[in-house]
């Protein structure tokens, strides 16, 4: 949200960017350069249960300061307080409502916690939804959950931005040992137990091959990782504590290859940071990107240990110059079709025609 707020302002917006935070945190540095405004200001209660909703009088209070001089209302996320009042006030405002869920209503993620939010839902979040002017899925996929939904709003379809790297860094393609690299959160959601299980059955004949596993540890899922490879006597598997910023994209550089094994995604920024580091991917059809096979660049396969291991041993076995030459595809194809100078260009084009300045977009879909 930072980068899509900098790239706006470079196109000539005024961007404020709002949000709770811990306390005592009063902004957001984005190290984003020029973004005219970012405030990441607000505490919220610590009152248990409003606490776990994020409620803040804060933040509450200067969204309806703000009402006078805004234009449009984006709110990133659902669930949550703050994700509900903006759609009220901005209401009340007589202000147009945009709503991008990030993933937050495909079948898998509403798996989890599922009774509260189908009461959050029936209380509150469903109506505010449902006045949106118009709802931001990052893929077609999720443009089908949202009609799937009943929800009958404008939808965009637009992709995450992603910023493509120096590949200069990259590792030589002579050095003697290889990585295979699962990057992100550490949750059930993301299906890493399967990478494991597939991991064991393809480790023994893959000497020179590692698996890392870095992310944030989520509901005691590392541990349990953990003990599964050890019950299946893997030995090359590390389980690693997140990395950001530049580590985070050495990471990618020095990965030979990268996987994602999740149940459900509404994009997969991994997959995209990983490709726009020139590092081939295979991920599941539970996340959009069929491009990675007509683009040349890696594997979209089914979900299952079987399907996931057969990738795995067939990447694990290419010639080196061959991954490399697939992930220089994969971050061509970054370059051309998710730069944020594009992706900037069609959300401001979305907001033109949401407040009657032009045309529909060919992004804006109404059925």
């Amino acid at each position: 949200m930072p980068r899509l707020c900098q790239s706006l302002v470079c196109r000539g917006d005024d961007v404020s960017l709002y949000s709770v935070a811990e306390p005592g945190v009063e902004e957001l540095h984005t190290d984003q350069g020029d973004m005219h405004h970012s405030r990441f200001a607000w505490d919220y209660a610590n009152i248990p249960i409003l606490k776990g909703l994020r409620k803040s009088r804060g933040l509450t209070n200067a969204l309806r300061e703000a009402m006078p001089s805004a234009d449009i209302v984006h709110n990133h996320g659902l669930w949550l307080l703050p994700n509900i009042e903006s759609g009220r006030i901005a209401a009340r405002a007589k202000r147009p409502f945009l709503v991008s869920p990030r993933g937050m209503l495909a079948p898998a993620a509403r798996t989890f916690s599922s009774i509260k939010k189908r009461v959050v839902w029936n209380l509150c979040q469903g109506a505010v939804m449902r006045g949106a002017a118009c709802l931001h899925a990052t893929s077609s996929e999720e443009h089908d959950d949202l009609r799937a939904l009943g929800l009958t709003n404008p939808i965009a379809v637009i992709p995450n931005g992603i910023d493509i790297p120096d590949l200069a860094g990259r590792r030589k393609v002579d050095s003697p040992e290889r990585t295979l690299l699962s990057l992100g959160r550490i949750h059930p959601k993301k299906g890493l137990d399967s990478l494991v299980r597939a991991w064991a059955r393809v480790e023994r004949e893959h000497p020179s091959w590692r698996l890392r596993i870095v992310g944030p540890n989520e509901q005691g899922h590392a541990e349990q990782l953990r003990e599964l490879a050890n019950q299946l006597g893997v030995d090359r598997v590390s389980i690693e504590a997140p990395v950001y910023g530049p580590d985070k994209f050495s990471a990618y550089r020095d990965a030979d290859l990268f996987a994602l094994s999740t149940l459900n995604e509404n994009f997969g920024l991994t997959v995209a940071e990983a490709l726009a580091s020139g590092t081939p991917v295979i991920s599941t059809k539970g996340a959009p990107w069929q491009g990675l096979e007509t683009e040349h660049c890696g594997w979209w396969i089914d979900h299952g240990v079987e399907p996931l291991a057969g990738a795995l041993n067939l990447a694990m076995t290419m010639p080196r110059e061959e991954l490399h030459a697939m992930g220089l595809r994969g971050s061509a194809w970054m370059l051309r079709d998710f730069s944020w100078n594009r992706i900037a260009f069609d959300m401001q084009s979305v907001y033109e025609w949401v407040l009657g300045r032009g045309e529909r977009p060919s992004t804006v879909h109404l059925n």
